[in-house]
């Protein structure tokens, strides 16, 4: 298994365990911190659940936290990676696209609720008869139910003054300096800084921070730290300021972010 911070692929794990008969394989991933699946694909729809820790799956255009109470539904071929900062288990499963009736084009969160994680547990169970793992996948299936999960996701700029500034507040989202004195450490301007954040991120340096900020105290959040203690890691002042700017960026308070269907 890899150490802190390699990338590995899962390919290894799943070839030997997928059952080709199954319309429904599960397969366990033990998942050290930080460990990282690089990006791959594969030929059967995937549904992602931490079984425990927190899990982070990212696609090309979005990238989803998911604590125990969520899963991912990631369709066939859809290239993506998968990560872990801190230990997780990650338990997979793998839905064969011909036999599956869900036919959902993009990934979707879902609610990972007792009966679902339960399912997926019994269907890694290779001794179970041929009727009772097509009783059991069935009702997995009308347990995917979608639910609402807005994304995060932070784009970067490609100016390399303006990268800077963006490289080291995602070291520090505390830090609380104004784009003029960033402009002095990195020696632009700090019209040249704004100019550069707005035309390269889409948003204003003052929004690009606060993204940056909550997604970084999503996986914080998902692993059931406390709102006050992960509010200061990233640098706000109060729980209610925190909380405020989760909500406009999510639409949701950070406990209802993460609560179970």
């Amino acid at each position: 298994m890899s150490q802190d911070g390699q990338v590995q692929s899962p390919d290894e794990y799943c070839v030997a365990d997928i059952d080709p008969a199954a319309a429904v394989s599960v397969v366990t991933f033990p998942m050290p911190r930080g460990l990282v699946f690089d990006w791959h694909t594969h030929a059967d729809h995937q549904l992602a659940w931490a079984a425990s820790g927190v899990l982070t799956v990212r696609t090309q255009e979005s990238a989803w936290v998911l604590p125990p109470s969520r899963a991912l539904w990631i369709p066939a071929g859809v290239p993506h990676e998968t990560l872990s900062a801190g230990a997780a288990t990650m338990r997979s499963a793998y839905l064969r696209p011909d036999r599956c009736p869900v036919s959902w084009q993009e990934p979707t969160p879902v609610s990972a609720g007792p009966l679902l994680c339960e399912l997926i547990g019994y269907l890694e169970d290779r001794s179970i008869r041929q009727d009772q793992r097509a009783r059991a996948e069935a009702v997995l299936i009308d347990l995917l139910q979608p639910v609402a999960m807005t994304t995060v996701e932070v784009r970067w700029p490609a100016d390399d003054l303006a990268r800077q500034v963006a490289d080291r507040l995602a070291e520090s989202p505390a830090d609380s300096r104004t784009l003029a004195g960033w402009g002095r450490e990195v020696g632009a301007s700090e019209r040249t800084l704004a100019r550069a954040f707005l035309a390269e991120t889409g948003v204003s340096f003052g929004r690009w921070r606060t993204m940056l900020r909550i997604q970084g105290a999503l996986t914080a959040l998902a692993a059931g730290e406390p709102v006050a203690v992960v509010a200061r890691r990233v640098g706000y002042d109060s729980d209610s300021a925190f909380v405020q700017a989760f909500r406009r960026e999510t639409g949701m308070t950070p406990g209802a972010y993460f609560r179970a269907g």
